[in-house]
């Protein structure tokens, strides 16, 4: 299992800061560096400096070398696809081919409020999720792109090239038994389970698998051709009163099994390998401190080398 960080922060936070945990987590050899795409901390009060994921990007697209970049998850509300596909091409070519597109409804009614996004109802967010993937990927594998669909049309698109080939990876994510399955198995190169239980998130992987197969995208039973992944949070210490400070940072601060990795190096450990015994090959560790360098050199040290085989 690979390990990537998920830095969803509460708020208040300049690029600076963003990228200095993004050059330590590289450093530390952490695989990817994620961020979720929000205008407004969820819970607590407004953030005065907002950050936009794909500009963030852009800059960590320079100012980094190795890590993979990407978004967990673009929020299909906040852009049309059109656009959305041009940044991303680009800063697929800013980082010389490492960056990949998770892209997710939209669910956050407060800063849609606040910054005027359109939140249409869930059945409608969905149906423009499953047009906006099937744009973006059409954009990234035709010469010329044509769509007519019921919430987006595009006439005589030229088809992108971005640095990955065929195109960057997408993330299709959520705990949705039917709808998010069956978006995964068509448009996505990896499948992400946020936040659920190992028993939760095995029932979801075997519905990806079915969908999967039923799209013509391998069988049951044998590799996925859909990679899977989990997020999680993590707070990790060597004692009690550090596991307690970390914790308390990350939304919702409890120690719960559906909600993250709280303890010792072994129960992180052992946490994060029931999610590999059922076939997750990455996991997103969520953490919300981004001035805790301690943390990620412990995780890096102690934990990695206990999942990476």
């Amino acid at each position: 299992m690979r390990l990537r960080i998920f830095a969803s922060t509460k708020g208040g936070t300049s690029y600076d800061q963003i990228a200095g945990l993004a050059r330590h987590a590289e450093a530390c050899g952490f695989d990817g560096f994620f961020r979720p795409d929000h205008y407004l901390p969820l819970g607590g009060p407004p953030d005065p400096t907002p950050t936009d994921v794909w500009m963030t990007l852009a800059g960590l697209a320079r100012d980094t070398s190795r890590i993979r970049l990407g978004s967990l998850m673009s929020a299909a509300t906040f852009r049309s696809p059109g656009p959305l596909a041009v940044a991303v091409t680009q800063v697929d070519q800013m980082s010389g081919g490492r960056v990949e597109l998770g892209l997710g409804t939209g669910w956050y009614e407060p800063e849609h409020a606040a910054f005027g996004i359109p939140l249409p109802p869930v059945g409608e967010r969905f149906a423009r999720l499953a047009e906006q993937l099937s744009i973006i990927t059409g954009l990234w594998t035709a010469e010329r792109f044509d769509y007519l669909g019921s919430h987006y049309q595009l006439a005589g698109a030229p088809g992108l090239r971005a640095t990955q080939r065929p195109h960057p990876p997408v993330i299709v994510g959520g705990k949705g038994p039917r709808r998010t399955p069956r978006l995964a198995a068509r448009y996505a190169d990896e499948y992400n389970v946020q936040f659920a239980s190992p028993t939760d998130t095995k029932e979801l992987f075997a519905r990806v698998d079915l969908e999967s197969a039923r799209v013509g995208r391998g069988s049951p039973g044998r590799r996925p051709s859909v990679r899977r992944s989990v997020c999680v949070s993590v707070a990790c210490g060597r004692n009690a009163a550090t596991v307690s400070r970390r914790a308390a940072l990350l939304r919702p601060p409890v120690r719960a099994a559906a909600s993250g990795a709280y303890g010792s190096v072994d129960e992180v450990v052992d946490y994060l390998g029931q999610f590999a015994s059922i076939g997750a090959e990455r996991a997103y560790l969520r953490i919300a401190d981004l001035t805790d360098l301690d943390h990620l050199d412990l995780i890096a040290a102690e934990v990695m080398p206990q999942v990476a085989g």
